[in-house]
Parts: structure tokens; sequence; C-alpha cells
């Protein structure tokens, strides 16, 4: 699948096809910069974005964003470690937002159970 294909897919299509990549990868990919993970402020609150590959998270990387560098975690750092830690900070997770679009919005906990549980 091209990054191309992702532009042009729905939301919904979108997260299903992260939660595969997800779980096949054992990994996904977040921005970094300066002071660390980047957050992504949309009007339904604010998010940290999440990527199934590195070109995508690479491609977000632009204008505002192109001093961000792709960063891989760990399925398994994710789910013990940033899972309780964005739930307490009450911060949710941006489901591979691609340019023109944010990406569906859910909880660090909705994103455990699509990946232990689906």
């Amino acid at each position: 699948m091209t990054t191309s294909d992702w532009y042009h897919m729905p939301p919904e299509q979108r997260l299903k096809r992260t939660i595969d990549g997800f779980k096949s990868e054992q990994a996904l990919w977040i921005l970094t910069d300066n002071d660390g993970a980047v957050m992504l402020t949309t009007d339904e609150g604010d998010g940290i974005p999440v990527w199934p590959t590195q070109a995508l998270a690479k491609d977000w990387a632009n204008n505002e964003w192109s001093s961000c560098t792709p960063k891989g975690i760990p399925l398994t750092d994710w789910l013990d470690r940033w899972t309780d830690g964005l739930a307490e900070d009450e911060v949710d997770v941006v489901i591979c937002p691609v340019p023109g679009e944010d990406g569906l919005i859910i909880s660090s906990d909705e994103l455990a159970h699509y990946l232990t549980e689906m």
C-alpha cells in the first residue's frame, strides 16, 4: 500500500488498517521534537498522533512540524507505559492523521482494547 492510498482512505478504514499495521509490525510511530512527543490539537481536544509506518509519520512532519523526527515505539512499551500515562493525563490518541484530515480520535484505553482484543 502506498502513502497516497492512505490519504484517500476513509477514517474508519484507516483505523482498521492502522491497528492491523501496529499488530503486524509490533510497533507504532510518533513524532518527537526537542520537547518530546508532539501533540496535535483538534476541535475534539488534544491527542498524540500515531502512525503504522515511519513513512506516514515522516510525511506528516512538514511545515510547522518540519523539525520533528519519527520515533518507533514497540507495541509492548506502548501498552505497558504509554496507555496508562496518557489516560492519567487525559490525552487521547489521533489515529493516522493525513494531510487535510486530523484522523479519528480515540482514548488510549480504546487503542489498548483494539490492540489486545481484536
